[in-house]
């Protein structure tokens, strides 16, 4: 059976600016071309799920849109409300309010949970003040002593979170959240996505348990071999046998 995708948004087709666009973006591993004409726009308050099997470029696309040196960029363009971002180093697309939460999280060893969330707002501009953070995260209020690589690798995943909202966040991009994580811990984790999406935050999503994705996404990428296949509502996804099973296995 032929399975008909969606074909994503591209540029020309609107005269609206969207809030995030990305345009036929190409990034490499030295020689190894790994992420091969990615096109897609996100409109603000959205959460979309980027989807697809190990090694289909997800976590590179993510890294690619915060700019990361590793996989280089070598032709596209990425715009956030209409302002370049291809043409920036990671540390000013953070700036500009991209942050990414990497899938080992990045918790500074020798420091405090407050520290490490005091050390995300020593450059402006910064985020949700850390009264606004522990409201949110009271797990973290209770450990803001204990040094922040000996939290539970849950509680370690919301460190990760709540060090990104502490800058000037524009767009959340979460690589593999739930990763390692108990399912009790998961749904935890579930809850905080769920408040951010509550509160407007735009976010992309990668995660291999995509059924968890795609009940908290209201759109649905999928990566295949580097490209999107597949573009549309999580709920056209879920009910589309052939699909989940030829990208996602599910």
């Amino acid at each position: 059976m032929t399975t008909t995708l969606t074909r994503p948004h591209l540029s020309g087709e609107s005269q609206a600016t969207p809030f995030f666009s990305v345009r036929d973006i190409h990034s490499y591993y030295g020689e190894s071309y790994i992420v091969q004409g990615v096109s897609f726009d996100v409109n603000e308050g959205d959460v979309v799920a980027l989807l697809g099997r190990n090694g289909a470029g997800k976590s590179s696309t993510l890294r690619t849109l915060a700019r990361a040196a590793e996989p280089e960029l070598k032709s596209g363009e990425i715009w956030l409300r209409g302002e370049a971002i291809h043409k920036l180093k990671d540390f000013q697309a953070a700036q500009k309010g991209i942050q990414l939460v990497q899938e080992d999280r990045r918790i500074i060893p020798g420091l405090t949970v407050e520290e490490n969330l005091q050390l995300a707002q020593i450059a402006e501009p910064k985020g949700w003040p850390l009264e606004q953070i522990y409201q949110h995260f009271p797990r973290l209020a209770e450990r803001r002593k204990q040094e922040g690589i000996t939290l539970s690798g849950g509680e370690q995943q919301m460190l990760a979170v709540a060090r990104a909202l502490a800058r000037d966040i524009k767009l959340l991009l979460l690589d593999e959240p739930y990763e390692g994580l108990a399912p009790v811990i998961v749904r935890e984790i579930e809850g905080i996505v769920r408040e951010i999406k509550a509160l407007g935050i735009t976010t992309i999503i990668v995660e291999q348990n995509a059924v968890a994705a795609l009940q908290l996404a209201n759109r649905a990428l999928i990566l295949d071999m580097g490209q999107i296949v597949y573009s549309g509502s999580p709920d056209e996804l879920l009910a589309n046998e052939d699909l989940r099973n030829q990208y996602l296995a599910i």
